[in-house]
């Protein structure tokens, strides 16, 4: 059995566990999730001085530009959330909704929860007239999370969830709505 097995097992016992288990790890999982994060945002400057990137966006442009990205990213993560805490779920895998989501943002995309953060990085990362932050940190937080929910999250929703996930995967983009790739669409190819 590899790690990532073993990680997906972990993530399926406390998710199908007791209450007081998933309620014990919730915070701890928003925490470290919230943490890196914060990581991205706070090391960007650092990484911008280091690497002698300018500050990008005239002061007065740049608000104009990424507020409305930040404030379109916090909707739909408060979008996003609301539809989980609907039925009785979180964003944590630790303790996430008991049924499958397909209302709301989910009607769209896998995902948009993180789509939402990803846009809210890059919104920052104007704010903040960070270069390193726009463009290095906001894609590798993306990659990061591809990478996670390939290895770990999907596999553990097919576990949990069993066909209803799977079709929902194959007719569902992962982050993007118009990144439609489904089963019939390749077949034809």
């Amino acid at each position: 059995m590899s790690t990532a097995d073993k990680v997906v097992d972990v993530v399926h016992k406390t998710a199908t566990g007791t209450k007081a288990t998933r309620y014990l790890l919730t915070p701890l999982g928003f925490v470290a999730f919230l943490g890196i994060i914060v990581v991205f945002v706070v090391l960007s400057p650092v990484l911008d001085t280091f690497l002698g990137f300018p500050r990008f966006l005239p002061s007065r442009l740049f608000l104009w530009i990424s507020l409305p990205v930040v404030v379109y990213g916090i909707l739909l993560v408060m979008w996003s959330m609301f539809h989980f805490f609907k039925v009785k779920g979180t964003p944590v895998p630790f303790n996430p909704p008991p049924k499958l989501v397909t209302t709301g943002p989910y009607r769209y995309v896998r995902n948009p929860m993180l789509s939402g953060l990803s846009i809210l990085l890059f919104g920052f990362g104007g704010l903040l007239r960070s270069v390193s932050l726009t463009f290095i940190c906001t894609p590798l937080f993306i990659l990061l999370n591809i990478l996670e929910l390939k290895i770990i999250e999907e596999p553990e929703l097919v576990k949990r969830l069993g066909e209803d996930y799977v079709k929902y995967r194959e007719r569902t983009p992962m982050f993007v709505p118009w990144l439609r790739v489904n089963a019939e669409h390749q077949g034809k190819r």
